[in-house]
């Protein structure tokens, strides 16, 4: 699994180097001293794990995520602990604090997931105001369009994020996400049951009771795609 080590700090980066050679399941494919050279370096290494510090001059961790399409898996290395409920409420994998002891470093390597078969936007990073998220695609029901915003609906939150519709769509598996109008995009492993709408066109109603109307167009595909 690709890693890629994000810290200023070049002896946490050194440390962190030597306690993952005791994990020959992890190839570090590169360290950043910045969150510039990062997403410098994401782009052009494609890593799917991110051991990421918070704390660093000029974008701190939280603010490199948000400048990702597609967020690799993440465990965060830090040095302040008052870090730690932030990172956990943007679901990172696990929360390292500095100097960080191997015990603690092997119950996050064996939290990480395998490498995805398919490039498809896996996770997201979401911030509303205080409060972030690091969502899974697949926990996403609903994606609604206002404007150059979508709207993302998972579990009870629905937070907005500065892309537009027509953006993530190209990012999304096809076989799990349905383009059900000019606004909505649904997860069909959250539909419950469909029903007619007005004239020809469909209702979807998902997990949870939120209901979606098909354009005539897209109900006809939908029709074909599920040999209604």
């Amino acid at each position: 699994m690709k890693a890629l080590i994000i810290d200023d700090e070049r002896i946490a980066r050194q440390e962190l180097r030597r306690l993952l050679a005791a994990h020959p399941e992890i190839e570090i494919v590169g360290e950043a001293r910045t969150g510039v050279e990062a997403l410098e370096q994401i782009g052009r290494l494609a890593p799917e794990v991110l051991f990421l510090d918070v704390r660093m001059p000029g974008m701190s961790g939280f603010d490199l995520l948000e400048h990702l399409d597609d967020v690799p898996q993440v465990i965060f290395t830090t040095a302040y602990d008052q870090y730690a409920l932030k990172a956990f409420e943007v679901s990172a994998l696990d929360y390292l604090v500095k100097p960080v002891a191997p015990a603690r470093l092997a119950a996050a390597v064996a939290k990480l997931r395998p490498p995805a078969a398919q490039l498809r936007m896996e996770q997201v990073f979401v911030r509303d105001g205080e409060r972030c998220w690091l969502v899974r695609v697949a926990d996403i029901f609903l994606l609604e369009s206002e404007g150059n915003y979508t709207r993302l609906h998972f579990a009870n939150e629905r937070p907005l994020i500065p892309r537009s519709l027509a953006a993530l769509h190209e990012r999304l598996d096809p076989a799990i996400f349905f383009r059900a109008g000019r606004r909505h995009i649904i997860n069909l492993k959250w539909v419950e049951r469909v029903e007619p709408g007005v004239g020809d066109n469909l209702q979807v109603i998902l997990r949870g009771g939120t209901t979606v109307e098909m354009s005539r167009r897209q109900s006809v595909r939908f029709r074909e795609a599920l040999s209604l």
